[in-house]
């Protein structure tokens, strides 16, 4: 859902970006024009491909199923790709796309922080975690069944 609509504005945008190139740039030959207007293709395309998971954080207002581990990788993935921005001499298009990536990285961070773990929501492996007022303490502990599938 998120990508459909997202897909009606930038492959307008794209196209108009590949025209507004084509009239207003110098190009050493159509093949360069047509190589630089993939590549803003692609670099779209991923932003789309970046969203879901935000509309899905939105949707559910939890992040449970977002491991710590992929957000440390994000994080990881996101400071080495702005290094790199910084240092090494690239086109303005990578550049612009490695600072999506940290606006999509942002907004990660803002869920993370507005949308608390469910804790008593089971987990695609049935698993729950109990509250602390629980006799085992805060440890997670596993239903007979999945809580999808108990019928009384």
């Amino acid at each position: 859902l998120a990508m459909k609509y997202l897909q009606y504005v930038l492959y307008p945008l794209c196209f108009g970006f590949s025209v507004y190139s084509l009239l207003y740039n110098h190009h050493k030959s159509w093949w360069s024009w047509l190589i630089g207007s993939a590549v803003g293709c692609v670099y779209t395309f991923g932003f789309i491909m970046m969203t879901p998971q935000l509309f899905i954080n939105y949707k559910l207002k939890s992040v449970a199923h977002l491991p710590w581990r992929a957000m440390v990788y994000k994080f990881l993935n996101t400071i080495i790709d702005d290094l790199f921005a910084f240092v090494i001499k690239m086109p303005t298009l990578h550049k612009l796309s490695v600072f999506r990536d940290d606006l999509i990285f942002i907004i990660y961070l803002y869920q993370r922080w507005n949308y608390r773990v469910d804790r008593k929501r089971a987990n695609e492996y049935g698993l729950v975690a109990k509250d602390m007022e629980d006799e085992q303490g805060d440890t997670p502990t596993v239903q007979d069944e999945p809580a999808a599938n108990k019928t009384e």
